[in-house]
This record gives C-alpha cells, structure tokens and sequence, in this order.
C-alpha cells in the first residue's frame, strides 16, 4: 500500500511539485550543510513558513478558528502551530544600507557614468556630478562625509585626497567581508524570484516577468567572454532604467500618488556542465531556448 506521504501517493501536479522540490532544495541543503545547520533546524523553518503561508491564505478568517484551519491545511497539530505563531524568529540580516544605495545611485545615472557605462571618477564636494551632491540625493541624514568614510572603509570606494576625487572600487557591489549581509541578499533576490515566479504558476502566468535564456554547447573559453557580455548587459540595464524608474518615482510625487509599492529587477547567470543525459539540439533554436513562467 503506497502512503500518503509519498510522491507516488499525490495527484500529478503535486508529484511534478515535488520533483521539482528537490532541485530548489539541494543548493539551500548544500549552503546549510556548508555552515552546521542540521535537518532538525531546517525542518522547523519549514514548518514555520508553512505555517505563515496559511496564515496569509486564511486572511479575514474568525481568530478563534485560525489554528485549527491551519492545522487543517498543514498537516501540523494545533500545538505545534500555536507554538510556532508565538516563538520569535531570527531578525533578517540587513542589505539595504546608505552605501549600497549610493553605489547603485552611482552606476545608474547616466551623468555618472562612461559611454561604457563604467562610474566615472568625481570631485568629492561641489555640484553634480560630484559625490557630495550624489550622497545628498540618497539621504539627508547622513552627512556626505561619514557616507563616504565608510564607503571606503568597505572598499566600495578610493578617496584621493590630493587631487580631492572619489573613485568606484567595483561597480557590482559583493560584500564579501560580510556574511550575514551576503546570505541576507539571497533572501531578498532570490526570495522575490522565488516569489514571483510562484505567483505566476499560481495564477495566469504574466503577473510578473520572468525569463531565463538557455545556451548550451558552449566551451569554457566562450563562457569567459560570456561573463563580460552578461556584465556589460547589467551595466546597460542599470543605466538605462535607473533614471526612468527615478523619473516615475518623482512623478508620482508630484501627483500625489500613495508611494506605498516596490519594484526589484535582476539579472543573473548559473554556469555549469552540462547534465550527461540532457537532450542533444534538434536544431539551431534548440541550441537557445526561452523559459518563463
């Protein structure tokens, strides 16, 4: 008698879920594995999310009968779902910081940047382009100065003090010096990918844009010059949304409108080998392909 609790047990879309389960789950195993988190803190994390997802989906719902329809729905007992609605949780690492946001204020606005979209180097103090007035636009209270102190202190940034000019160390900000802010942006990156990309399957499929292009047949060498081909695209998407999305944020406000909604936009790249039993191309279209939600 197959049970319940396993994939042959479910209905098909649930069994294609839980297949797919298991490729979203290994790299977050791997990366708990990698830091001594054990199974017994992962599974409590689940039963966590589990049981604020039912929570959101019983919205309006009579409080006195909250815990027993998400018991219901979970598969969890009362007691463990009361135990798990009144315990506080770890406080999300921060990765929104006056430095981070100076530094993509920097490589977004084009009187910042190049003709190849690289951030230029600019006085420290005086009218735009210049740090001083780049500071003053993220945050006024946060004096120019000590923005730029621990911009370098991070090595985000070089100050010459001779020539009075600041430089841009990197462009794509990594914090590699920080491990709770690096582990913080795949909550927040990879978090909002994950949830868009749910809210698509879960609806029509174009509440939000999500694509990835796939090519495969590659040499190692050609993925080297792809990895510039992939930056230089970021560069160009930095530089050329960041002032539209600004200019839509000052509309807004010159209209009054509730600036209560957010927007993030992402790129990225995975580089692997290709799978051993992955299918052989069909043809030139095959050799790239579109995959979206």
């Amino acid at each position: 008698m197959t049970s319940n609790l396993s994939p042959r047990g479910l209905q098909a879309e649930q069994q294609a879920l839980v297949a797919v389960l298991e490729q979203l789950l290994s790299p977050l195993a791997k990366l708990c594995l990698a830091k001594g988190i054990s199974i017994q803190a992962a599974e409590e994390v689940m039963r966590r999310a589990y049981v604020q997802a039912g929570t959101e989906d019983c919205e309006g719902l009579n409080p006195s009968r909250l815990t027993s329809r998400i018991s219901t729905m979970t598969g969890l007992t009362r007691r463990e779902v009361a135990r798990l609605q009144s315990e506080d949780f770890p406080v999300r690492p921060q990765t929104r910081t006056v430095a981070t946001d100076v530094l993509t204020s920097w490589a977004s606005q084009s009187e910042y940047v190049n003709k190849k979209g690289l951030p230029i180097r600019i006085p420290r103090t005086g009218e735009a382009p210049s740090f001083e007035a780049l500071a003053a636009c993220v945050t006024k209270d946060v004096h120019p100065k000590s923005v730029l102190a621990d911009m370098v202190r991070l090595g985000l940034v070089t100050h010459n003090e001779k020539n009075d000019t600041v430089t841009v160390v990197e462009a794509i900000f990594v914090p590699k010096s920080d491990w709770p802010q690096m582990v913080g942006f795949i909550g927040t990156n990879v978090g909002d990918h994950m949830q868009a990309s749910v809210d698509n399957v879960l609806h029509d499929g174009g509440k939000h844009f999500e694509q990835a292009l796939l090519a495969d047949e590659l040499s190692q060498e050609s993925l080297e010059a792809a990895k510039s081909m992939i930056t230089a695209q970021w560069r160009d998407l930095l530089t050329q949304l960041g002032p539209q999305l600004q200019a839509l944020m000052e509309q807004d406000k010159a209209l009054g409108r509730a600036q209560n909604q957010q927007l993030r936009i992402g790129l990225y790249s995975y580089m692997s080998a290709m799978h051993p039993d992955q299918p052989g191309p069909q043809g030139p279209a095959s050799k790239e392909s579109h995959e979206n939600n």
